[in-house]
């Protein structure tokens, strides 16, 4: 049995936890030093709500359409490939081509929605 896999995983997990720790640790000293210095109850508040996370609707839309474009992307390459016997690079061609135009699509519809109320 080879040890370098095990190890590189542990070493992966290992360093996730420290990385993850560390930000936790961080926060939790920032705001400790904040209640000890007797800042106002809303200042504090603001620094619990600040981590929440805020969903617009566009933005949704801008991943379902880069997803959705993808898809496309990828069927296609793979009808090109089956049909013409074609380059392994035509999928990433066309994976670019088409979340670039899907994004394109999408600054005209966002320009849209946040121009008219």
């Amino acid at each position: 049995m080879q040890a370098e896999p095990v190890i590189i995983t542990i070493f992966f997990f290992t360093t996730i936890a420290l990385i993850w720790g560390a930000i936790i640790f961080t926060r939790h000293k920032e705001r400790m030093t904040m209640l000890e210095k007797a800042t106002s109850p809303d200042m504090v508040r603001s620094l619990y709500e600040k981590h929440t996370a805020k969903t617009s609707p566009l933005s949704s839309l801008k991943w379902g359409m880069i997803f959705v474009a993808l898809g496309a992307a990828a069927l296609l390459g793979l009808w090109f490939d089956n049909a013409y016997n074609t380059e392994e690079g035509l999928y990433f061609a066309l994976m670019a081509l088409f979340g670039g135009v899907a994004l394109i699509v999408f600054y005209f519809i966002a320009a849209k929605k946040t121009s008219n109320p």
